[in-house]
C-alpha cells in the first residue's frame, strides 16, 4: 500500500513538473537584466524573449491594443528587519495594429509612436526596449548591495473590459515571466 502511495506521488510530482515547464515554454523569459549607473540615475539595461501565440496575433490583427508591463523593485537587505525599498518603477509598452495603415505601432508610456511593417520587427522593440531610468541618482548608496527583482507579464487589466472577460478566463492570455533577482553593488 505504501508502495503504491509513493508511485502515485512520484507520477504526481512528475506530472507537475511537466506542466510547470510546458508553462514556462508558453511565458516570458528574462534573457539578461543589468543597472547601469549613468548622471541621470540607475538605467535598466534588459532583454525578453517570447512569442505571441495565435489568438493573441489574431486579436491584434483586429485591432485589439496589447500592454507589456515591467516591473523592479529595488531592495537593501537588512538583517535587523525587512529589506528596505531604494526604489521601485515600472513601465509599460502598447503594441497596436492600424488597420487602414496595416502597420504595427509601438508605444512606452505614451510616449510617441513608433510605427513598423511587421510585427517581428514590433516585437523586437519590447523584447529589447531601450534602457530607462529605474531609480534616481541619488536614490542607492555608493558601495551598498542591492537585491533587483525584475518581472515582465502582459497586463490584461489595461484591456477594453469586454476583452478583459476572456483575457481573465482563457490561458492564451496569461503571458507572464517569473521573477528574476539578481545583486546590483551601487556605484
Amino acid at each position: 500500500m505504501t508502495l503504491r502511495l509513493l508511485r502515485l506521488l512520484a507520477c504526481q510530482l512528475l506530472l507537475l513538473f511537466a506542466c510547470a515547464q510546458a508553462q514556462a515554454a508558453d511565458g516570458v523569459e528574462i534573457r539578461s537584466a543589468h543597472l547601469e549607473a549613468t548622471d541621470e540615475g540607475y538605467k535598466l539595461n534588459a532583454a525578453y524573449a517570447f512569442e505571441l501565440n495565435p489568438g493573441l496575433e489574431d486579436a491584434l490583427k483586429h485591432g485589439v491594443k496589447l500592454y507589456f508591463t515591467t516591473e523592479i523593485d529595488i531592495t537593501r537587505p537588512r538583517w535587523y528587519w525587512t529589506d528596505e525599498r531604494a526604489s521601485s518603477a515600472h513601465q509599460t509598452a502598447r503594441i497596436n495594429y492600424d488597420i487602414y495603415l496595416r502597420q504595427y505601432f509601438v508605444s512606452f508610456d505614451d510616449s510617441v509612436k513608433q510605427p513598423f511593417n511587421t510585427l517581428e520587427d514590433a516585437l523586437f522593440l519590447i523584447r529589447r526596449p531601450s534602457r530607462w531610468v529605474v531609480a534616481p541618482k541619488g536614490a542607492l548608496e555608493p558601495g551598498k548591495t542591492y537585491n533587483v527583482t525584475l518581472r515582465m507579464y502582459m497586463d490584461r487589466e489595461r484591456l477594453s473590459k469586454p476583452i478583459q472577460v476572456n483575457a481573465f478566463n482563457n490561458a492564451d492570455w496569461r503571458l507572464s515571466s517569473n521573477k528574476k533577482t539578481f545583486t546590483y553593488r551601487a556605484e
